[in-house]
């Protein structure tokens, strides 16, 4: 019984010993494993945000443009390319967006005739409205862009 007994103190000394040697030879392990779970960890929700800001700037654009083609339908004096262009512009500054393309299709909506669809469009480029620098992951001449179409109310 007492032989059995030193024995396994034995054992348990030279396991203790053979943990210990281990664990030196890894003090180190821990911060690598770290670089290298945190850095991935850190793109991921870096790209998580910037896929949502994207979303965030692609409705605004769609509100921009669906206000401009309200204004270009109606049959009023307002209804002119550079009153939609200005109705755009000025709800997009609102939202702290500036550099917007807008393009009207018809050009003269005044000129349009009842029924035709007038289309409003809106495009600004990706690096203005990015959060991050994107010269790494999105093209340089990548934009955002959202239109939206009515048909012409006139009087008949």
């Amino acid at each position: 019984m007492v032989w059995n007994l030193r024995m396994q103190m034995t054992h348990e000394v030279k396991l203790e010993r053979a943990c210990r040697l281990c664990r030196r030879n890894r003090r180190g392990a821990a911060a690598v494993e770290f670089a290298l779970v945190g850095s991935v960890f850190v793109i991921i929700v870096f790209g998580m945000i910037e896929i949502g800001r994207v979303l965030m700037v692609q409705q605004i654009l769609t509100n921009a443009a669906r206000e401009g083609v309200r204004v270009a339908i109606l049959d009023a004096p307002s209804s002119t390319a550079t009153q939609v262009n200005t109705t755009v512009t000025t709800y997009l500054q609102n939202a702290g967006i500036t550099g917007a393309t807008i393009t009207i299709n018809p050009t003269n909506p005044t000129a349009a005739t009842y029924g035709t669809a007038i289309t409003v469009t809106v495009q600004v480029p990706f690096s203005s409205v990015s959060w991050l620098p994107s010269f790494m992951f999105v093209r340089t001449n990548a934009k955002v862009a959202a239109s939206a179409v009515m048909r012409r109310e006139t009087v008949q």
